[in-house]
Parts: structure tokens; C-alpha cells; sequence
């Protein structure tokens, strides 16, 4: 028989406090926060999707940083939804296609595609525009639908799934206005045109994953633009007018600002209307301005500038990314990589501002 004297309790007992104590006091990651995540958007977070094995994307330089190997990432190691998978102590996150019709997928799946358009393909043709990519929101949404149907047919075990992962939708409907924008013969100022139309389908959307179960949803807003160098080579002006103070082309930052505005009110509507469901708008633009505003702050040299590119300075956008581009140092050293994808550095800076604050109200890693 196993006896306790009245100061061994008292011990025990002062264990079992410090204990409880320490685990309410731990960080949010370390507790299993999530079980999974399932994310949608474009080259932002697409992990192999497009690439899929094969392609220029699948050769050095991309992956050199983290990973030592390419892996369909845009970037030259891990992209935001990376950092998010790691700091919510989760694996990184497979992309669906390789497996799309057998995966089981235990821990989330990532359905983003490089070149993803918010709008369906048949949308601009109003415009008599044509997107060189068919993959679209809906789609990627069509197979989220038939992997949650094989791997939980019952409505009831859809909710409880849904109910403890993560969902991040997007950043998406930038490809919308980059690939008008790059159009050299398209008037800019049609582009104001699609925003409604893409908050209704990014609304159509949010309202459908919440039907379904979700509980947590983070909806990130567009990028200054303005800021990469791919549109700074394309947009060039001899205007020192058009320039803010931080060499950025204004337009296009006013452009994504008024992108952003309408995504926020449309998020806050909907989280008025959805009290059980947390609605988290990140603020990509904001946490990416950090950066351009104060690059030394993060061991960055010119954010304007590409790493994997070609000679034309100074944006170093004559080129494409591939094995025989140039690498102008350590990729630590950029946000931009290619002229329009980010570095892992860059990633790694706005990730810290969605997951820790402020760039994220509330930040995600309070979210339990």
C-alpha cells in the first residue's frame, strides 16, 4: 500500500499547480493549436502544385536556402504558408495535385497554384482579355470540395474536421491585376473594375468554408506592388512624381490600397455577421512595407533589387529566374527573388508580423 504523508500532498499538489501554470503560459504553438491546414491563393504559397516534379521551377537556383534542392516552391526556400506550418508545430504543407485523387492528407493540404486568378478565365473576356492561366479560386475551392468528400463523407465529420484547422485563403486576385497590368496595350485604370467582383468571390467563398465548418479563416490582403521590381522595370517613368519616397511606383501602391480597403470592409461584414467564426484579415502590405521602409532593420540591402535575375541595373529584371540566371548574393541579403516572388527572407519577416502581431488583428498565434 502506497501511503502520503500530509507533506507529500501538499508537494504534489504544489506540482500539479506550477504545472497547469506553465502550460497556460505556453506559447500558443507548442499546444497543438491546429490540427491541420488547408490553403488556397497562388505562387505566394503554391509548394508544388504547378511545378508538380518537373519544369524550370524544379532546377537550382529555387529551393538553394532551405531546403539545398528545388521543390516547386517560387522562392529560393520556404514560402509564408512554411512559416506558419512551423511556428503551429505542423508539418509542411504538401501540395494536393500529386495526390489529389488518393491523398489522405493527416495534417492539411495546400491547393494554390503559381499564375492562380481569384475570377474564372471566362470573366475577362468582357474585356477581351486573356489570362494565360485557367486555374481560378473556384477551381482550387471544386477541389477542396472532393478531397473533403473522400477523406469525410458525412456533413457531421466535414464540420469536425474543418472546425479544428486552419484555413488560409489566399493572398489571391493579385494575378487578376498583374497580368491586365503587364497587358503593355490594357488602360491601368479598367483594372479598378474587377475589385468588386473579386470581393464577391472571395466572399462567395469564405461563406461557403464557413457553411461547411470552418472556424478560423485568414483572409490576406495584396502587396504594394508598387514596390517590386518587375512592375518598376515594366511602369518606368521618367516622372519623379510618380515615385514615394521609398522608390516605390505610387500608382500601383494606391491601386493594392484600394484592393486592400474593400477586402478589409468585406472581411468586417462578415465577421459581424458570423460571431462563432473568427475571421483574421492579415495585412500583407503592411508587414512587406516594413521592409521597403527600414530594409537594414532586417539585414536587407536594396528590397527594390532581385536576387535571381539578369545585368540590367537597377532592378536586375532583364532576365528570367532559372539555372543560368545570375545570383547577386546571398538571397538572405533581398526580399525580392525572381522580380516578382519574394525571398525567404521577405517571407520569413511578414509571416512574423500575421503570426506575432501587428500585421494580423488578432495575431494568429492567439487564436486558440
Amino acid at each position: 500500500m502506497v501511503c502520503f504523508s500530509g507533506q507529500g500532498i501538499f508537494n504534489s499538489l504544489h506540482v500539479f499547480l506550477v504545472s497547469i501554470i506553465l502550460l497556460l503560459n505556453v506559447s500558443v504553438g507548442l499546444c497543438g493549436c491546429y490540427k491541420r491546414i488547408f490553403s488556397f491563393g497562388d505562387s505566394i504559397i503554391d509548394t508544388g502544385n504547378f511545378a508538380n516534379g518537373k519544369g524550370s521551377l524544379m532546377e537550382f537556383p529555387f529551393g538553394m536556402t532551405y531546403f539545398h534542392r528545388p521543390t516547386g516552391r517560387i522562392s529560393d526556400g520556404r514560402v509564408l504558408v512554411d512559416f506558419y506550418a512551423q511556428a503551429l508545430q505542423l508539418p509542411l504543407l504538401p501540395p494536393n495535385l500529386p495526390e489529389k485523387d488518393t491523398g489522405m492528407f493527416p495534417n492539411g493540404a495546400n491547393f494554390a497554384v503559381f499564375g492562380s486568378t481569384a475570377m474564372p478565365p471566362d470573366y475577362f473576356r468582357r474585356w477581351n482579355h486573356k489570362v494565360p492561366m485557367p486555374c481560378h479560386l473556384g477551381m482550387q475551392m471544386g477541389w477542396f470540395k472532393d478531397l473533403m468528400h473522400r477523406i469525410a463523407p458525412r456533413d457531421d465529420a466535414k464540420r469536425q474536421i474543418l472546425g479544428e484547422s486552419l484555413i488560409i485563403l489566399g493572398e489571391i486576385g493579385g494575378n487578376d491585376y498583374n497580368f491586365w497590368f503587364n497587358d503593355g496595350s490594357k488602360p491601368r485604370e479598367v483594372a479598378a473594375q474587377f475589385i468588386p467582383d473579386i470581393m464577391a468571390t472571395i466572399g462567395s467563398s469564405i461563406k461557403e468554408l464557413i457553411a461547411m465548418g470552418a472556424k478560423v479563416i485568414v483572409i490576406p490582403n495584396n502587396f504594394p506592388i508598387g514596390c517590386v521590381p518587375a512592375y518598376l522595370s515594366q511602369h518606368k517613368s521618367n516622372n519623379h512624381a510618380d515615385y514615394d519616397e521609398h522608390g516605390c511606383l505610387r500608382w500601383f501602391n494606391d491601386f493594392s490600397q484600394r484592393h486592400n480597403q474593400e477586402l478589409r470592409g468585406m472581411v468586417n461584414r462578415l465577421s459581424v455577421q458570423n460571431p462563432g467564426v473568427k475571421l483574421i484579415y492579415a495585412d500583407y502590405y503592411g508587414a512587406a512595407m516594413e521592409f521597403i521602409k527600414y530594409p537594414h532593420r532586417f539585414g536587407i540591402g536594396d528590397p527594390l533589387t532581385t536576387c535571381c535575375g539578369g545585368d540590367q541595373q537597377p532592378y536586375h529584371t532583364d532576365k528570367l529566374c532559372n539555372k543560368r540566371a545570375r545570383i547577386w548574393g546571398n538571397p538572405s541579403g533581398f526580399a525580392s527573388w525572381d522580380g516578382m516572388h519574394m525571398t525567404e527572407k521577405a517571407y520569413q519577416v511578414i509571416s512574423h508580423g500575421v503570426l506575432n502581431g501587428p500585421f494580423a488583428n488578432p495575431p494568429l498565434l492567439r487564436t486558440c
